[in-house]
């Protein structure tokens, strides 16, 4: 669908917006289980810059290139000057559309903020739909007919809420897409009264899992076509049908064995997959995130777990789903939740592998993962625990990664993230008045062999990472999502989405988590306010000591404080205020050959949908935000991946439609206007001639 193409009309209006940014209710309950509306998980004492640097950043004054006008910036609390309103239209000085060779290298004006019911592309380019939910995946999957579900056609189509998205070339004109579907929202998803509710249950949890789907080149360069299931041995949907193998350390432990897996090593499906990465060796990782929502508890839950079950936020206030599969039963099977949480590893190439769940990594809600190379040719995994006040993480494995495309190298590159150490992040701030950065330790929690925390087993850091990072005293950070280095600088990036309860006490603010008022616009048009909290997030940049990703020290900068350019807390990296566009809660990013950085939102509090945003990490331009996608009404931009010799993007767009009030039969959006509900989708976008 193009820009230039006819919207149907909007059936319900958009609703007022709900507590936490600008996501619904619906999205809060579905995806996260609430988790900002519970107390935050993290409780501990330590993990903050040291107070000296606290005062020091609270007398900054605004850093150089970052001010609009001449307003001072004050961290804990804004002043009172009123702020000029958000550009309506595109920033002053940027030329238009000059298509060139690719995406990295071309000049377009940056989508103004909107409530479009649409994918709004720059002129020039163009989005189209590759998979859709309920699109056939596996061969003898039936065409999607949403009153004709059952749990048997789910297991076989596309997935909801489509996040991750990854593209593994293969021969010719094709390549595997691998997407993540994350969560279901029963409301969207099902005409009233339709189903039985044990049959839409079913239907639920099978629609969560992955997807790997064969694609081709189209005829415009930059755009991709789904391949028939017909037509491919590629496809493959990863669904609660799907057995995983646990590896590692953890592998085996009683607290992973159940009635129905007495081992401890066999895990049926995977849940909630946010984020996600693709690996050197050729395989896909995906991270386990909200996974503490779907257990119910029909009585009491074993005191043996209250410490680990609070850490993580598993409280048996689940989604009935026990009612279908009793392995959702805390009461009954207490170790289930100790068999999610992990990163997952997925080879798509074979679809009758079977796919692992890394226990090395450590168990949290993790974003995802992405791996780099370090001098020597180990592996190094950079990880984020999205929940707000939770900790950086890395892995280093043990051995090195092998060249060459031979199945002996195949074999052994696919064990390296069985063995290796584990880190947390420590962030210290300078106490300069010239920016926002530091220095900063990777701490190791354990290796393969032996654990590095007083008090705990290699097996207990790994199922409860969260305690055990707790007592050596890392950095609290605002919901730490996706972590990834940079191919071409080497640097490693953080979008740390928001945090409503920085500038508290349990959260005070410090030099690398600065903000604990914001301001933010509820509506297009309407004047910025301050909210409590860090609103609109960061983007944090870590050099690793000697261009060494194994490197157990690091250097920090904010490269953006994100929000309002009006806005007097923001920093683009020391750009021109006046030159960028507004962004607001960045969650994942990805990277061009150029290496620029390219960021989407997910609860933007600036009054507009949320979307995609380039921004270069060097030379001139460094920290100037250009936004180059919005995503339709209440949907979320996911998984925003620069592929096919930079002439691609793909973006996975998620919960279309979410709105507080929207049902199937009163929805707030239709897109991708192909049926009188919404679809969540993965669209690509190109240049159109």
């Amino acid at each position: 669908m193009t820009t230039a193409s006819r919207e149907p009309r909007m059936l319900l209006p958009l609703l007022t917006s709900g507590p936490h940014g600008s996501r619904s209710h619906l999205t809060c309950q579905f995806r996260c289980g609430n988790a900002c509306d519970q107390p935050v998980p993290n409780t501990s004492t330590n993990g903050h810059v040291r107070d000296e640097i606290s005062k020091a950043v609270a007398r900054r004054s605004v850093l150089q290139g970052a001010a609009v006008g001449t307003g001072a910036m004050v961290l804990a609390g804004l002043g009172s000057a009123p702020a000029a309103a958000v550009p309506a239209t595109t920033p002053a000085g940027v030329a238009r559309a000059a298509v060139g060779k690719d995406l990295g290298r071309t000049s377009f004006r940056p989508v103004a903020p909107n409530k479009r019911d649409a994918v709004v592309v720059p002129e020039g380019f163009r989005s189209d739909v590759v998979a859709s939910w309920g699109d056939p995946v596996e061969k003898g999957a039936p065409r999607f007919d949403v009153r004709r579900q059952t749990p048997d056609s789910a297991a076989k189509q596309f997935g909801y809420n489509c996040d991750y998205v990854g593209v593994l070339p293969l021969k010719g004109d094709r390549a595997l897409l691998v997407v993540n579907h994350e969560y279901t929202d029963p409301n969207l998803m099902f005409p009233t009264d339709l189903y039985p509710e044990d049959t839409q249950k079913e239907i639920e949890i099978l629609s969560h899992g992955m997807s790997v789907l064969e694609i081709k080149r189209g005829r415009t360069a930059g755009s991709w076509l789904r391949v028939s299931p017909s037509g491919t041995r590629h496809n493959r949907r990863i669904s609660t049908r799907t057995a995983f193998a646990v590896t590692g350390p953890a592998a085996g432990d009683p607290r992973l064995r159940t009635s129905a897996d007495p081992s401890g090593r066999k895990v049926m499906g995977t849940l909630n997959n946010c984020a996600g990465g693709m690996t050197p060796w050729g395989t896909v990782l995906s991270g386990e995130e909200n996974f503490n929502q779907y257990f119910d508890a029909s009585g009491d839950l074993d005191p043996r777990y209250a410490d680990s079950y609070k850490r993580i936020g598993v409280t048996g206030a689940g989604r009935g789903w026990s009612s279908v599969d009793p392995r959702f039963d805390l009461t009954t099977e207490p170790h289930e939740p100790f068999r999610f949480g992990w990163v997952v590893e997925l080879d798509p190439t074979d679809r009758t592998s079977t796919p692992r769940k890394h226990s090395m990594l450590g168990r949290f809600k993790h974003e995802g993962a992405n791996v780099a190379l370090a001098k020597d040719g180990r592996a190094v995994a950079y990880m984020g625990d999205d929940e707000r006040g939770d900790y950086l993480y890395k892995f280093v494995s043990r051995d090195k990664m092998k060249k060459g495309r031979g199945a002996a190298a195949r074999r052994h590159n696919l064990t390296l993230l069985t063995r290796g150490a584990l880190y947390v992040a420590k962030l210290t701030g300078d106490g300069t008045q010239d920016g926002y950065d530091g220095t900063g330790e990777w701490i190791r929690l354990t290796s393969d062999t032996t654990s590095y925390v007083e008090g705990m087993s290699v097996a207990d850091v790994l199922i409860d990472t969260r305690l055990a990072a707790d007592k050596v005293g890392p950095t609290k950070m605002d919901r730490p999502e996706d972590v990834e280095p940079n191919p071409v600088t080497g640097k490693v990036y953080v979008a740390l989405t928001n945090n409503s309860n920085r500038g508290t006490t349990a959260l005070p603010v410090d030099e690398a988590n600065p903000v604990g008022k914001s301001m933010t616009r509820p509506a297009l048009g309407e004047p910025l306010r301050e909210q409590s909290g860090n609103r609109n997030g960061y983007v944090l940049e870590l050099t690793p000591a000697r261009g060494d990703h194994a490197s157990t020290t690091f250097t920090w900068d904010l490269m953006l404080v994100c929000g309002d350019p009006a806005a007097q807390e923001t920093y683009f990296a020391g750009f021109d205020k006046s030159q960028v566009s507004p962004i607001s809660c960045p969650d994942n990013v990805s990277f061009d050959s150029e290496g620029n950085l390219w960021i989407s939102t997910d609860g933007n509090v600036l009054g507009s949908n949320d979307g995609i945003f380039r921004v270069p990490t060097k030379g001139a331009l460094r920290g100037k935000v250009e936004q180059f996608v919005t995503v339709p009404r209440g949907a979320e931009a996911c998984g925003p991946l620069i592929t096919d010799q930079d002439r691609s993007l793909f973006v996975a767009v998620q919960h279309p439609g979410e709105v507080d009030g929207a049902t199937f039969e009163t929805p707030a959006s239709t897109w991708p206007h192909t049926d009188d509900f919404p679809r969540p989708s993965v669209v690509v976008v190109h240049k159109h001639a």
